[in-house]
């Protein structure tokens, strides 16, 4: 039976997680039909605050893996978790390089399948990277975040650097996604939410393009410049994580007096236009 894209709105609701995806992911599975009790979680922090698998290990009896790679985190994740048998813990980061990436660590755990259940990945920067650099295993459903401050059309990837922490796209998420054999079944304000592409036609699903199953864009900042160059600010208008405001004042890159349309420039200020380019290049270059 052919459901709309947004089916997931009605099944989303939060046992530890953020926006839904407790009851989307127990949906998926049960859609799926072919589970394994199986997960996979990093940086899973606690593993009970915003956690995508307390759920499946608590209350239906998941076989997990919680990975964290802070200290301190681990620490209440061990409190948390000091009485499963069913559970391993681990106290890394994981990277997108063979020493350090996810398959190099799996392949340590006795008995995972290869195509276990769910994987969640969320480490706020380096997300797309050590997905994919996943290449031994291919869980059947993959819950990532993106960075939900930026537009649906535009392709951005960060820098592979751990030290970074700027977060991709939902597109060039979705891209690779696409490219590693998976579809995208859901879009949660943070989260995509996507399925081996094997079980993709068990959802039914019209169109799962990115526009139609994202609908929450309050997040994304937009800047626009008028026909006399001054920059505008709408939407969300602010820092996302840190709720410092973004100035519209200190954002223009002409002086006031230049702001007009070119063509309404007098001799005077198509010298000043002038210079002023050139010292702008001069500075950008270095």
């Amino acid at each position: 039976m052919r459901q709309n894209a947004l089916w997931f709105q009605k099944y989303a609701y939060n046992v530890t997680s953020q926006f839904g995806e407790d009851g989307i992911i127990q949906q998926a599975l049960q859609i799926i039909g072919d589970n394994d009790g199986w997960c996979v979680e990093f940086g899973a922090s606690d593993g009970v605050n915003l956690s995508n698998t307390y759920n499946l290990i608590n209350n239906m009896g998941y076989t997990g893996v919680l990975i964290e790679g802070d200290k301190l985190r681990f620490r209440s994740l061990v409190e948390h978790y000091r009485a499963h048998r069913n559970v391993t813990l681990i106290n890394t980061f994981v990277g997108f390089e063979q020493e350090d990436c996810l398959d190099t660590i799996l392949e340590k755990i006795p008995g995972i399948p290869a195509n276990f259940d769910l994987l969640s990945i969320d480490i706020d920067g380096n997300d797309y990277h050590v997905w994919k650099a996943v290449q031994r295993y291919k869980p059947k459903i993959v819950v990532i975040e993106y960075n939900p401050t930026i537009p649906n059309a535009v392709e951005f990837v960060q820098v592979p650097d751990m030290r970074v922490t700027h977060g991709s796209s939902i597109l060039s998420i979705c891209k690779l996604a696409e490219r590693k054999g998976y579809e995208l079944i859901a879009v949660t304000q943070a989260n995509a939410i996507f399925v081996d592409s094997l079980y993709y036609e068990l959802f039914g699903i019209e169109d799962n393009s990115i526009a139609v199953m994202r609908e929450d864009e309050s997040n994304i900042t937009y800047i626009f410049s008028g026909y006399d160059g001054t920059l505008f600010i709408r939407g969300y208008g602010r820092l996302r994580w840190h709720g410092i405001p973004i100035s519209e004042h200190k954002i223009q890159q002409l002086p006031k007096f230049l702001r007009t349309f070119p063509q309404n420039y007098s001799s005077f200020q198509r010298f000043c236009f002038k210079l002023y380019k050139y010292l702008r290049k001069k500075i950008d270059a270095g």
